[in-house]
């Protein structure tokens, strides 16, 4: 095959060129690194706080026992009367002792569900869910009100490490449905007028319990 003296003029001047690269002119601009500045906080009270601006409502329990407390006191003085939660281990670890209250077969006409979670990503102040956990896909977007019991081994700081613990825990079999849920459900019209609950819950409380 004959090449012609341009094309060979052409190819030398290419294989000249790669043999001797050029520095990129603006090394920053490709996106290597974070746009997000690290942690200044703890995990903790990053989560706190961003979930709090995104009205949720927040409830730190030291330990189990302070969690059966907290969650017994507030389904007393809010009066919910069907409490909808169908995972056996957050019943123990809460200590509801509301029997009479508690319903698992009539989502829709509780007044509040109890769900666990995949993880927290403190940095958007979101909960990680999935379809994969014993209360599926609906129970945490039915009820008008949510409750997500969550753990500090569960706390990750970002959407990336959220992701890395559902590999580590599912490896190839992922979830059907992966959920990213950063306060109550919330919408808006073409005037700006938000509305809340239209989708979802309209209030979210995250009981959160030190391992």
């Amino acid at each position: 095959m004959n090449i012609s003296p341009a094309k060979e003029n052409i190819l030398k001047r290419i294989r000249t060129a790669l043999s001797v690269p050029t520095p990129l002119p603006f090394p920053k601009s490709e996106g290597y690194d974070s746009v997000y500045k690290p942690a200044s906080e703890e995990a903790t009270v990053e989560f706190a706080e961003q979930f709090s601006k995104l009205q949720g409502r927040f409830v730190y329990c030291v330990s189990r026992e302070e969690l059966a407390l907290q969650l017994t006191g507030l389904v007393e003085k809010m009066d919910w009367q069907n409490i909808y939660c169908i995972e056996d281990a957050l019943l123990n670890d809460a200590g509801i002792s509301l029997n009479e209250r508690l319903v698992k077969t009539d989502l829709a006409n509780c007044d509040v569900s109890v769900t666990g979670c995949e993880s927290l990503v403190a940095r958007t102040g979101s909960i990680v869910m999935s379809s994969a956990q014993q209360s599926g896909r609906t129970t945490s977007v039915y009820a008008p009100v949510h409750i997500c019991i969550a753990y500090s081994s569960q706390l990750v700081y970002d959407v990336k490490d959220a992701l890395q613990l559902l590999k580590e825990k599912y490896g190839t079999a992922l979830p059907s449905q992966i959920t990213f849920a950063t306060g109550p459900s919330r919408t808006a019209d073409i005037e700006k007028t938000l509305v809340v609950g239209v989708h979802g819950p309209k209030e979210v409380y995250v009981f959160f319990v030190e391992s």
